[in-house]
């Protein structure tokens, strides 16, 4: 969910391996050649197993790399076997380039972002009873039963086509501004077109066949391990991720090595610094403040509470948690404003300045190269009317059909939003290509605290939620699809074939990600606190809507006092970070991080630990391979052990259960 902040630190991972080439840069074919069948093919295949991936990391702890790295070299892996096959078979096929490799790449990531933010671990999750009830049903002022709905494929694939299109066309006739006439960096589109160019090139070649071999040893180790550790998991409590790593007692507090491959492979693509932060809120919250919050039973919360009740110890881990997130995001949401709102101003100074000086230029083989990127990037136009027209007709659609789904979000928030959505897109694109940091998440965020409030305690729940989803959809794809045009503009790739393989990526994952999340919701007990897919942000986000609507009422005894201390020291470690010199910042904890395990237990952050000692070690051992194959390897992990869940989920379904349970007593 939240994870787009936390990958600030990880996006330029491989951007020192990889340099281009650029007398390997030949004239691109034309638009309509750089789609093909095949890259369609290749992207719904690795669209499908990162929709799970995704999911799966979305309903236990919320916390998603940075993929789009692993996106690339899989469809390089993919499409560049393809050819191979078909040409030892002795059938002609046109050339493999780096244009077919950025659409591809293209139409995976807008696949399986739609799993990744469709909002079906967080608001669409939230409507459903389990929710409702886990946020003290009826008795909580605002929960209402009206505001009740159960995950349905039917409704959740209308509502994505409904609202995931839209953002695609809001900064189309903005795309030169921000690309050429501002340079904006976008590091994870930089760093992705960096790894393009170097696969297409023969040195290029040469890594790209370790990083593959790489991939294939990891991905069968990850998917044997899963397959073997399901034989032991016939129970509760049972097989390896409940396995006692250090000791019963630490097992109860949630700290032990679950043997997870996904984070330990999640682990090794995340810096130092998010794993870090993640173990010590985990201590801090597991290891510290429950057990001295649960002593204080009778006295700060009453006693006999269900264990779920949001005035008992579990209001303090939901509130606390949101205080983190809350703070974190606003400090970083008033950062970006002033850092865009200081860089405008002085592109705007330039451009004056500019306007009276002549500036000599300089030939240099860089400039030609960037010359010929921005003739490719300019030449191929989309028509303004296009994108206007488009505009106009996604937005009726969903003033008409979203008060139809959710009466409760009145069409005039709706109207709102569409109209409030080219200024928040472009603030919010402009700032993720200065620091690559997408604040859509905190649009949303604030869009539901007032939407809940103006829409009262009989609706404000789900209208805050619904509004929450609609903002976020619209800023988060636009920014997503500015990434993408920074990648194929440093390809040379047609800004038209980008824009139709972002649609046809987003149309594959309206219709994957609810077939995907149903495999979940009807093969595992998705929403349990006490299970394994816990959906934390579910419950974060109702309560956010009910704390929107109630406000500080809904907070058990002496909370708000600890919520008002974690939200200033959110804002406080981010200012630290930033003022102080690095080689101090860089050992300050990312509130954002800490944050998480404060709700879901703190196993997964060893786990990501781990993947971090063995970055570390390999580091030493070998700095240059580390640097190479560590995103093939971590890919590979987190591949295998997802690829398990479909055939695991399927066997759920068969009700097809483990032999056997192995599970750990005290002697005694």
């Amino acid at each position: 969910m939240d994870s787009d902040k936390l990958n600030q630190e990880n996006d330029h991972m491989g951007e020192e391996t990889y340099q281009n080439d650029s007398s390997d840069m030949g004239k691109p074919p034309p638009w309509t050649q750089q789609i093909t069948v095949r890259s369609i093919v290749a992207s719904l295949f690795i669209g499908i197993v990162y929709s799970v991936i995704c999911l799966k990391l979305n309903l236990t702890t919320g916390l998603v790399p940075n993929l789009n790295i692993s996106s690339a070299l899989l469809a390089f892996v993919f499409l560049k076997s393809w050819t191979k096959v078909l040409h030892k078979a002795g059938i002609v096929t046109t050339p493999f380039t780096r244009q077919e490799n950025t659409i591809a790449q293209t139409c995976t990531v807008a696949c399986y972002s739609i799993s990744l933010a469709g909002g079906f671990a967080s608001y669409l999750l939230g409507l459903n009873r389990r929710t409702f009830e886990l946020t003290g049903g009826s008795s909580t002022i605002g929960n209402n039963p009206r505001g009740i709905k159960e995950p349905g494929v039917g409704w959740m694939t209308s509502f994505l086509f409904v609202t995931s299109f839209i953002g695609l066309l809001v900064l189309v006739p903005l795309r030169k501004i921000m690309i050429v006439d501002y340079k904006l960096t976008y590091p994870s589109g930089t760093a992705t077109a960096v790894l393009i160019n170097g696969f297409h090139t023969s040195k290029g070649s040469k890594t790209a066949k370790k990083q593959i071999r790489g991939f294939i040893k990891s991905f069968g180790f990850s998917f044997v391990w899963a397959f073997f550790g399901w034989f032991y998991s016939g129970g509760k409590n049972c097989g390896f991720a409940k396995f006692p790593t250090f000791g019963l007692q630490a097992l109860k507090h949630t700290f032990f090595f679950d043997f997870s491959m996904t984070y330990v492979g999640a682990g090794m693509i995340c810096s130092h610094l998010v794993n870090l932060s993640l173990l010590l809120g985990a201590i801090l919250s597991w290891g510290i403040m429950w057990p001295l919050i649960s002593r204080l039973e009778g006295k700060w919360f009453p006693t006999g509470l269900p264990e779920t009740s949001m005035k008992g110890l579990d209001g303090y881990k939901v509130f606390i948690c949101i205080a983190l997130i809350l703070g974190d995001g606003l400090y970083n949401f008033c950062k970006i404003l002033f850092f865009t709102s200081r860089s405008i101003y002085a592109r705007f100074l330039k451009t004056n300045i500019n306007s009276r000086t002549v500036v000599p230029s300089n030939d240099t083989e860089q400039s030609e190269k960037l010359q010929r990127e921005n003739e490719v990037f300019i030449r191929e136009s989309i028509p303004l009317w296009v994108a206007c027209v488009g505009y106009l007709i996604f937005s009726v659609i969903s003033i008409v059909v979203i008060p139809l789904m959710f009466p409760a979000l009145k069409w005039y928030f709706v109207v709102v939003a569409y109209l409030l959505a080219p200024s928040l897109s472009f603030c919010n694109a402009y700032g993720t290509g200065l620091t690559d940091m997408n604040m859509a998440y905190n649009y949303g965020k604030v869009a539901l605290f007032v939407i809940a409030a103006l829409a009262g305690k009989d609706e404000g729940v789900v209208a805050g939620m619904m509004a929450c989803g609609l903002v976020k959809s619209i800023i988060s794809v636009s920014a997503d699809l500015m990434h993408d045009f920074k990648t194929g503009h440093l390809t040379m790739t047609s800004p038209r074939s980008m824009l139709v393989a972002q649609a046809i990526g987003s149309a594959i994952g309206c219709v994957v990600a609810p077939l995907t999340f149903f495999l979940f919701y009807k093969a595992f007990d998705v929403g349990n606190p006490d299970g394994d897919y816990k959906a934390p942000y579910a419950i974060i986000y109702r309560n956010m809507a009910i704390l929107g609507v109630q406000g500080v009422s809904a907070l058990p005894g002496h909370c708000l006092q600890l919520c008002y201390g974690f939200f200033a020291f959110a804002a406080a470690a981010n200012l630290v970070r930033d003022t102080v010199p690095r080689k101090y910042g860089k050992w300050i904890p990312l509130p954002m991080a800490m944050a998480v395990p404060f709700l879901v237990g703190g196993a997964f952050a060893i786990d990501m630990c781990v993947g971090s000692l063995v970055v570390l070690v390999w580091n030493r051992v070998s700095r240059s391979k580390a640097a190479v194959m560590v995103p093939a390897v971590a890919s590979g992990l987190i591949c295998g052990d997802g690829l398990w869940i479909l055939p695991s989920s399927l066997l759920a379904l068969a009700g097809v259960k483990p032999p056997i349970c192995m599970n750990f007593t005290p002697s005694h």
